[in-house]
């Protein structure tokens, strides 16, 4: 069942992924040069492919699944294990947690009623708790009992917190696909147009200058040659 419905979501995401390609991309730009080139807008089309809402969302409903919408494949493993460890042992400690209640159950009731406890009732404990079934080693099993229900809670702590991590990453890695690191920022660092003059016998020197372009935004194009 967990097979079935995880290829559905990878199905649905990868059908998503590929409708955004169909449906964003623009008509050429009527021009000067409209006989030789088309122009296409290509930060629409990235927005529109790389789309930070659609990897929270993945994430949020199935981790791992905004890596994948975002092409980051080898952070899967590492999302599915850190989600699945503390899923893991929040069963396995869920599980030893009922065994030690139980066992303290079936001794305080013979021991209320001062009755040593048969073997046939004894055989219904895990054979790792049986050596505590007396007075001396009861105090230890309710030890043990208590710290199984801790680690318990602490598996839900750590498997909401590893969720949100997933969703977090999934969403910081969609923005930075759509982050400018072209030759038109803004701030820049640039060499100055005269050489700088230093004091006493340094004489002429090199240096850089950080510049500040002010400029509405610009609109990145390509080309592509008919």
């Amino acid at each position: 069942m967990v097979r079935i419905v995880l290829a559905l979501l990878i199905g649905i995401s990868l059908c998503s992924a590929c409708q955004a390609q169909n449906d964003t991309i623009p008509a050429p730009v009527k021009g000067k040069h409209r006989h030789k080139f088309n122009i296409y807008r290509v930060d629409s089309l990235t927005k529109a492919v790389h789309n930070p809402h659609k990897a929270t969302l993945y994430s949020t409903f199935f981790p791992g699944l905004g890596q994948i919408y975002n092409r980051k494949y080898w952070k899967v493993p590492i999302v599915w294990a850190a989600v699945g460890i503390p899923v893991y042992t929040y069963f396995n400690n869920k599980s030893w947690y009922q065994k030690c209640q139980f066992a303290i159950s079936l001794y305080d009731t013979y021991a209320a009623l001062g009755l040593p406890i048969p073997q046939d009732s004894l055989d219904m404990v895990d054979p790792k708790l049986q050596g505590f079934m007396n007075a001396e080693q009861e105090p230890s099993l309710r030890t043990y009992r208590n710290e199984f229900r801790k680690n318990q809670d602490y598996s839900v702590l750590f498997f909401l917190l590893f969720w949100g991590l997933n969703i977090v990453d999934a969403t910081v890695d969609a923005h930075l696909m759509n982050f400018d690191i072209s030759n038109q920022l803004t701030m820049h660092l640039q060499p100055p147009s005269t050489p700088a003059t230093l004091p006493g016998p340094m004489g002429t020197g090199m240096g850089l200058s950080l510049v500040f372009d002010f400029h509405k935004p610009r609109k990145n194009y390509r080309t592509f040659a008919p």
